[in-house]
This record gives structure tokens, C-alpha cells and sequence, in this order.
């Protein structure tokens, strides 16, 4: 019995597709270097790291110049590293481990980069044996010669990959295509007396997919699709042909060349169409393994390139200092325990040794040497505390909010800095003091943050629903290591700069009081309920819909940050995609102050971030300017009236008030929500008026600065 075989009578293992899909191109590289005299190479594509974080990870596709891949889980990547004597470079981000422990489990005990090293001058080559694995999907193959639609095995023969330093010629051909001339019998050998030429034709992904919400993606079953749940006739493995009558939408129509059985793929569309699909296989092609329990779920057909195949679940966190004691008493009883690493057990509590230990540790542990003995001793004493169990872990999760991982950085930004140009060594953190004197009132403190690194990680995926939009207990999150239990996960380091804006807590709580008894406040709650009440995904109705719904001074903060990065955008040199924000907008609790505030970054991996657009623009005079000219801007759209009365009315769903792309929307990759949560009608007044529930309102009475005047 083959290991396959085995592993598919244990009801807890996850069931694993056939052993030839095992991910290992640079080992199928060796071979075919031995076999052949043109070597194959097995890079197919690159790209930046915050685009296989965000954009393009395990589990999502990848659409290359003639086909298409999908990013191996984390345990094919153990392949890669294992090719190198040295040790995976990892991140050092303590506060963020600590979350992504709390969201997947204590065996997480490293945040590492992704496998990729800088070429040096001379050495072109140097890191080639390092990169993601990938593995083909689709495998499923259309060919653009004669219509086939074949399993990749029909075409792997004609699979060439053969320069190294143009991996975007990789391409799948179709060996001896009869082209559809031929096929069709015009221009045969018979018809003209002369034979017909046979050529080689590039193949394409055949687009059509299954998913379902749980996360699971499979190939469309083709063949189970023409014969209608049956089998062919004629041939026990027929020829499929797939033709195209449009280039939108499902408009394909999938043959049987041996039955002539043909069905249109529209037909698989809509509410109508899940009906007449297969069950879902629970199936996760990044990992090579099948759901054990199967899936209940139902399955949808999705395109190839549709956005809501995959989204990444991601945290991050700017690196900061940490002001709690007990947090701090933790980063130090983990550095510590890095340093004793095999060793813990014997040192117990000598403290000697463990000085001697901490000598060969890394920097966060040498800083432990100036600790007395007695310091010492407690934290081996910590150490020997038992692990927090499993069921705390959970219970400890479902209480968690993402407002926690904010909270430390909002402490620190509260504390003024000790000089003109404060520098915390162990975070490389850079702020400023800045006047704020010249701004409008409102505004309580401004910060110069001269250089900052922040820490991004991603835990997992979801598909057809983002996670903030669905049920985020856990268990539709698709996982990036085989049985769900990584111990590590990937992250990248981004450095750059910015400006922290806070607004004065005792204006915003008034304004806020004013906010919540308004008829337009009501308005929102109540079309965010009807938001989540419709959402596509099934999922939706586990969501109590108020505990999702952001605060009045969330929008107040947000809809002004979006304003200031559109401004900012014109005077710092920088894109005003490449400005994001990040917003510290929250109401007091026993555990938390009250926030109002925004840091706008700017951040890269190289030397992008840090040019000092941002941080020039945090001068008195120039903010006043800025701030001025955004305040302004926002009082007129080129799609008023219509953008400034809008007010979502059942049965009206949509998340944002008077605001639009031509006045308020940025780009995706400078917005934390989507472009939800805006209205410019809570930061300055309007022209005109707005009616909800058949009263009319002035559009300039909830504004939080009401003397702005247009120039």
C-alpha cells in the first residue's frame, strides 16, 4: 500500500494529493541538468516581498506571462532553506510574535523573512538556489492552436525554461498542434493533395476554478461538467475542446470531441448554476492535501484572476518601545530563553552560568548582562512557569480586539520626547517634537517621526469574503502550513518615516456626543446592519453587526487622514499610494485610554521610505499649509450635490456618507478599511443640505472644524 493510500484511513491527517505534486523546482532543476544538455531553470517569475504578503501569497495565483502559478504552503519552503548550511534570517518583532501566537498557537517561535538574498557585483547567479516554490495551477490547459483542453500531463512535454535571465519566457506548448483548420477537415491532406504542417502552439490556463467559503479552490471538473455528472460513451479518457463565443464572462463552451456532448459554462452561473456543481472536495492546492472531513460548504465557480480568490490576513505593528512592565519583564525572559536555547534545563537558577550563556546571545541579550543576579534568578524563575495552556490561548483570543495591537503604540506616542531629535536604539524609532500653534483648533499634538520600521506577517487567507468581513473565529481561515499549526510565518520589515496628528480629546468627545444622538449617525448604524446582513458570503449572519461598527471618531479621524494624504501627496515627492495611514481612534475603556489621532507613513524596503518628504512637510509653516488646503479642498466635489446629501437609505447598503473618489477615496494601499467609514460632512461643513427619514438638514451642523471658509 503506497504512503498515500495509508495517510487517507486517518480520520486527523490531512489527505494528501499524489506524490508528483510535491513542490521541489530546484531539485527538478538538478535532474533535468543531469538528463538533458539545455538546462530547464526553475525560476518562473519574481516578486517584491510586501507583494507576496499583501497581494500574492501561498494559496492565491499568480498570473504570469503564459500561465499561471500558485505559492507553495510553508512546508515546501523547508526545502529551500534546508539547501543552505546557514540559518533562515528572521525578524525580530516581540509584540507582533506575540499576536500571531495568540491567533495560531505557542508553537510559533519565529517571525522569518522570505528566502531571497541581494546579488553581489560579478556574481549574477549568487541566491538562485533560494526563492518561493510554486507549484503550476491551473493544471488544467487550454491550447490556443486547436482549442484542447487538457490536464497539464498533456502537455508537459512542451514545457521550456531554458534562459536563465528571462524566466518570463517559461511557456507550456502544444507539440504537433493540428491547429483548427485541420481539425475541422477544411485544408486537409485528402482536400488539397498536400499534408498539412503541424506546429507548436502556446497553451493557456483554462480560467474557470471551484472555491467556497470555507477556502477551500479546486480545478473545474471539465469532464464531469460536459457529460453531465456521467462519463462519455465512446472513450473512457475523451479529448475536450474549449471554444470561446465572448471575452466576458463564463461564455465558454466545453466539448467532448469522442461524444460530441457540449455544455456552456454559463450554465454553472449565478444561484441557479451552484446547484448543478459537484460538492466540494475540500480541497487546498497550496499544501497538496485534502480536507480529511471533507466539505459542506457550497462551491462557486470563480475566474483565475477574480480579487476575491484569495485575501491575506495580515497584522502589523510599528515597531515602539515598550512602556508596560509586564511586557517588558516578557521580551526579557524571551531573550533570555533564546540565549539558553538546549541549556535552560541545566542552568536552573545560576545565575552565573546564564551570564556566561547570554554572551553568545543576540543583541537584545547582551543587554541583559547589566541585570543584577537577583534580576537574573527572577527571570529563570519566569521561564520555569508552565506555558499557558490551549483553552486560555482560545479564550484569551475571543477576547482579543485589534485595537490591542494599537494601544502600546498610542502610549508611547503620548509621551513627550526627551529632546529636540529623540532615538530609541533597540527600535530605531526617530520622533520629533513639531509646533501646532499655527493649525486650525482641534488639533492637540504633532510628532515628526524622522524613522520608524514597521513589521508586517501574515497568518493565513480567506477567499470570496475579506476576514474582517466574515466570521474570524478561526475556522475559515485557511492556514499556510499543513495541519494548521505553523512554526513559523512569513514577514518583511519595511523602514520609512511620517507624521502623527493627534486631535484634542475633550473637543472630539463633545463632538462626538453630538454625533451619536443625529439622525445621520443613525442612518450609518443602520446601513452597515443591512451591509452585513447581505454580505455574499453565508458567513456573515454569525456577525453581530454593532460590534463591528467603528466609532463616530473613527470616521471624524479617517475621512481627515484620507484628505491629508491627498494633500501630502502633492508636496512631498511621494505617490499618494505610497502614503498609508494608520488610525488610533477608539473610546475609553477600564483597560485603554481614549484615542484620536493618525500616523501617516510612508514606508519601503529600501531606501524609498526614509527620503524625508513626509517629516520636511511637518514644519509649523508648511503643516498650517497643508492642513489648510486639505480642510478646504474637502468642502467642494466635483460630483456635488449628489456626493454632499449622500445618506444611505434602505435599501441602500453602502459604508461611507458624502464622500467619493473625486474628493475623499484613496487608494487600497493607503486605506486600513477599504474606503469605508467616510464622510466629509463630520469634518467640514457642506454646501447645501442632506435629508434623512424626510428631514432636512444643514450639511455644515455635525462638522468637527466649523469655521473653515472656502479661499
Amino acid at each position: 500500500m503506497s504512503q498515500d493510500a495509508t495517510r487517507k484511513n486517518e480520520a486527523d491527517a490531512p489527505v494528501p494529493e499524489d506524490d508528483l505534486t510535491a513542490v521541489d523546482p530546484l531539485g527538478d532543476g538538478d535532474r533535468l541538468a543531469a538528463e538533458q544538455a539545455k538546462k530547464n531553470y526553475a525560476k518562473v517569475g519574481s516578486a517584491r516581498p510586501t507583494a507576496l504578503l499583501y497581494t500574492y501569497g501561498p494559496g492565491a495565483v499568480i498570473d504570469l506571462p503564459h500561465f499561471t502559478v500558485m505559492p507553495a504552503g510553508l512546508d515546501d519552503w523547508e526545502r529551500i532553506w534546508r539547501r543552505r548550511d546557514s540559518a533562515p534570517v528572521t525578524v525580530h518583532a516581540p509584540r507582533l510574535l506575540e499576536t500571531v501566537q495568540l491567533m495560531l498557537g505557542h508553537q510559533v517561535d519565529e517571525l522569518r523573512r522570505f528566502p531571497w538574498q541581494p546579488t553581489r557585483p560579478g556574481r549574477r547567479r549568487e541566491g538562485d538556489d533560494l526563492g518561493v516554490p510554486a507549484r503550476v495551477f491551473p493544471q488544467w490547459l487550454r491550447c490556443t492552436g486547436c482549442d484542447l483542453l487538457a490536464p497539464l500531463s498533456r502537455f508537459v512535454a512542451g514545457y521550456s525554461n531554458t534562459h536563465p535571465f528571462r524566466p518570463d519566457q517559461a511557456v507550456f506548448e502544444h507539440l504537433d498542434c493540428p491547429g483548427r483548420r485541420r481539425r475541422s477537415g477544411a485544408g486537409s491532406a485528402g482536400s488539397t493533395g498536400r499534408k498539412s504542417r503541424r506546429r507548436r502552439s502556446p497553451c493557456v490556463p483554462a480560467r474557470y476554478l471551484l472555491a467556497c467559503p470555507v477556502g477551500h479552490l479546486d480545478e473545474f471538473p471539465y469532464d464531469w461538467w460536459v457529460h453531465e455528472g456521467a462519463h462519455c460513451t465512446k472513450a473512457p479518457n475523451p479529448e475536450l475542446e474549449m471554444r470561446d463565443i465572448s471575452q466576458r464572462g463564463a461564455t465558454a463552451i466545453i466539448t467532448c470531441r469522442a461524444c460530441g456532448a457540449s455544455r456552456s459554462m454559463s450554465q454553472a452561473q449565478g444561484e441557479e448554476g451552484r446547484s448543478r456543481l459537484p460538492r466540494c472536495r475540500g480541497r487546498h492546492p497550496h499544501l497538496g492535501v485534502f480536507d480529511p472531513q471533507g466539505c459542506q460548504a457550497e462551491p462557486r465557480v470563480m475566474l483565475v484572476g477574480a480579487s476575491n480568490l484569495w485575501f491575506a490576513t495580515t497584522q502589523s505593528i510599528i515597531d515602539m518601545p515598550r512602556l508596560d512592565p509586564a511586557e517588558v519583564e516578557r521580551d526579557r525572559a524571551a531573550a533570555l530563553g533564546r540565549a539558553l536555547g538546549e541549556d535552560r534545563a541545566d542552568v536552573g537558577e545560576n545565575a552565573g552560568m546564564a551570564r556566561m550563556l547570554l554572551k553568545r546571545g543576540d543583541a537584545e541579550a547582551v543587554r541583559l548582562l547589566d541585570l543584577s543576579d537577583a534580576e537574573l534568578i527572577d527571570l529563570l524563575r519566569r521561564l520555569a512557569v508552565p506555558a499557558e495552556s490551549e483553552d486560555e490561548r482560545l479564550r484569551r483570543r475571543e477576547e482579543w480586539n485589534p485595537v490591542d495591537l494599537l494601544v502600546p503604540e498610542w502610549n508611547y506616542l503620548q509621551q513627550e520626547p526627551s529632546g529636540e531629535r529623540h532615538e530609541d536604539p533597540a527600535s530605531g524609532l526617530v520622533v520629533s517634537p513639531r509646533e501646532h500653534s499655527a493649525l486650525p483648533g482641534g488639533f492637540g499634538r504633532v510628532l515628526a517621526v524622522d524613522r520608524l520600521r514597521k513589521v508586517n506577517a501574515v497568518l493565513g487567507f480567506t477567499r470570496i469574503d475579506d476576514f474582517d468581513r466574515i466570521d474570524d473565529t478561526g475556522a475559515r481561515l485557511v492556514h499556510l502550513a499543513r495541519g494548521g499549526r505553523p512554526t513559523w510565518v512569513p514577514a518583511t520589515e519595511d523602514r520609512g518615516e511620517g507624521i502623527f496628528l493627534q486631535l484634542a480629546e475633550e473637543k472630539v468627545a463633545a463632538w462626538e456626543a453630538r454625533v451619536l444622538a443625529s439622525p445621520l449617525w443613525a442612518a450609518h448604524r443602520e446601513a452597515h446592519r443591512r451591509n452585513v446582513e447581505r454580505r455574499f458570503s453565508e458567513t456573515a449572519k454569525e456577525i453581530k453587526p454593532d460590534e463591528r461598527f467603528v466609532p463616530p471618531r473613527y470616521w471624524l479621524v479617517h475621512t481627515l487622514a484620507h484628505a491629508l494624504i491627498r494633500e501630502m501627496a502633492m508636496s512631498s515627492g511621494y505617490g499618494a499610494a505610497s502614503i498609508s495611514e494608520r488610525v488610533y481612534a477608539w473610546t475609553a475603556t477600564g483597560s485603554r485610554p481614549a484615542a484620536a489621532g493618525m500616523l501617516l507613513t510612508t514606508t519601503a524596503s529600501d531606501s524609498d521610505g526614509t527620503l524625508g518628504g513626509l517629516v520636511a512637510l511637518s514644519e509649523p509653516d508648511r503643516l498650517a499649509q497643508v492642513v489648510d488646503a486639505a480642510l478646504t479642498g474637502m468642502m467642494r466635489c466635483s460630483s456635488d450635490p449628489v456626493c454632499a446629501r449622500r445618506v444611505a437609505q434602505d435599501p441602500e447598503d453602502f459604508l461611507h456618507g458624502a464622500a467619493c473618489h473625486c474628493c475623499t477615496m484613496v487608494s487600497e494601499t493607503s486605506c486600513e478599511r477599504a474606503n469605508r467609514f467616510l464622510d466629509r460632512r463630520f469634518v467640514v461643513p457642506l454646501a447645501g443640505d442632506y435629508t434623512v427619514g424626510g428631514t432636512t438638514f444643514a450639511s455644515g451642523h455635525l462638522a468637527f472644524f466649523r469655521d473653515v471658509r472656502l479661499a
